[in-house]
């Protein structure tokens, strides 16, 4: 059993049209059961105003979540980083992924922490799928593993 098990929920717009994209999200949604459960939800394309709604609506139904908005303006973290975050702390996990015209101001504020995948941009199948393996990465690091290197 994981030393740091966690509940993690990814809410995100979009389905993946990419189906490489697809499939390596699906590898890690399903490596990252080996420490706790990990959920995907998946919100259908809108405008950002609609998007931030159904965001809301789904942070509505995770009563005292920790929330993670990835988003531009946020922080910045090394993986290692990222790891020791993840270990602060002991509640649930939500994080939301935006669609390609970024998350409503509304979900920003409801927010605990805004975070920044980096300061590139990338589509937002790209960030979903990077965003997955940083934080199975994490995770296995958090627990002992090396799967940094």
């Amino acid at each position: 059993m994981a030393k740091y098990e966690k509940i993690i929920k990814v809410v995100a717009v979009g389905k993946m049209r990419d189906r490489l994209f697809e499939s390596r999200c699906q590898e890690f949604l399903t490596r990252l059961g080996a420490y706790g459960k990990c959920e995907l939800t998946v919100l259908a394309d809108s405008n950002v105003a609609g998007e931030g709604r159904a965001m809301l609506r789904e942070l509505d139904k995770e009563k005292g979540a920790y929330v993670v908005a990835l988003t531009e303006e946020g922080k910045e973290f090394s993986t290692k980083e990222f790891s020791e975050q993840l270990g602060k702390t002991d509640r649930k996990i939500v994080f939301i992924i935006g669609g390609p015209f970024g998350i409503a101001e509304e979900v920003k504020q409801r927010a605990d922490m805004m975070m920044a995948l980096s300061r590139m941009t990338f589509t937002h199948e790209m960030a979903r799928m990077i965003f997955l393996e940083q934080l199975y990465r994490a995770l296995n690091l958090l627990n002992g593993g090396a799967y940094h290197h």
